[in-house]
């Protein structure tokens, strides 16, 4: 359970949802570095299957992770259409994706995805619906590499 998982209690990520990337992610950055001393650029992607372009801001042990859509139907851009630019969801570190989330509905809350699928650079990852987690999208996020 999820519980019984320390790095389950591990902040993974902030997204971030932007209209223009580049520009945001400079100033972003420069905030950010200026505010804690503690943070570099990780990296910049482009998920052509998603339509997302993304920048992964590193701040000590978590993310600041900025997206924009590259094609109108793409999820983020729908979003941004409805909604406008400002925080998306929030993500939380998990050893196994699969098991987080039938933790995670076992307890009460709902799923979007009920199986993991891949994320951004080579995670699995499955996100719980607002409406079980207090108003808040939740990214779980199974990262190979950590």
């Amino acid at each position: 359970a999820l519980e019984e998982d320390p790095d389950s209690r591990k902040l993974f990520a902030i997204e971030l949802q932007l209209r223009q990337l580049v520009l945001l992610v400079v100033q972003s950055l420069s905030f950010f570095c200026y505010i804690t001393c503690c943070c570099y650029m990780r990296s910049m992607s482009r998920q052509q299957r998603d339509g997302v372009e993304e920048a992964l801001i590193s701040v000590g042990e978590s993310y600041i992770q900025l997206t924009t859509g590259t094609r109108p139907d793409s999820p983020i851009s729908i979003f941004l259409d409805r909604n406008g630019e400002g925080i998306h969801h929030i993500g939380y570190r998990v050893k196994n994706c699969a098991e987080a989330i039938k933790a995670v509905v076992a307890a009460g809350s709902r799923a979007i995805d009920e199986v993991p699928r891949p994320g951004s650079r080579g995670t699995t990852v499955a996100f719980i619906h607002p409406k079980g987690a207090l108003g808040t999208l939740i990214e779980l996020v199974e990262d190979p590499s950590e």
